[in-house]
């Protein structure tokens, strides 16, 4: 465990001159949690867009990819488990489709829907992306043991199911 300070210690410490009454954990937390997102989208975002694509377009054909064979979705499918509006969405699909990365075609089963299923350089790229997006994340672990992995792990999951 390392006892270097960090930005966030000199805020807490800021407030704990000013307001000595304040409990600052939260804000020792959650500081730390946004920085941690800010750097690591902003790291993720640069090595997607070795591949072409940014980190939102990696995640709509990593959805499809996860989806396994025959890799399709609808895009009502894909908004929802993207959180996206179907807006949102079409934009995401059109720049993906006209990329040959998926291709969108009417639904057999209904004459109103479509499907969105995953090209095979769709799936190549993907691949690849998939595997450099683990090497960044792994590399911002390299602080950590695999025990302490293990052990974040579980807590940042408690804390996401209590929010």
């Amino acid at each position: 465990m390392s006892d270097d300070k960090d930005a966030v210690d000199a805020i807490t410490a800021q407030w704990f001159a000013v307001r000595p009454d304040l409990e600052t954990a939260p804000m020792a937390v959650f500081g730390r949690i946004y920085r941690i997102a800010r750097a690591m989208g902003d790291a993720m975002e640069q090595c997607y867009g070795r591949f072409g694509i940014s980190r939102g377009e990696f995640d709509v054909v990593a959805t499809l990819r996860r989806s396994g064979d025959p890799y399709t979705l609808s895009p009502r499918q894909l908004s929802a488990t993207l959180m996206l509006t179907t807006g949102g969405m079409t934009g995401r699909l059109d720049k993906l489709e006209k990329a040959g990365l998926l291709v969108r075609k009417p639904d057999p089963h209904d004459r109103r829907g479509l499907q969105v299923t995953i090209t095979d350089r769709g799936l190549a790229l993907i691949d690849e992306a998939v595997t450099a997006g683990l090497e960044v994340q792994r590399a911002a672990l390299t602080g950590l043991t695999d025990e302490e992995v293990v052990v974040l792990t579980g807590l940042l999951r408690r804390l996401l199911a209590g929010v």
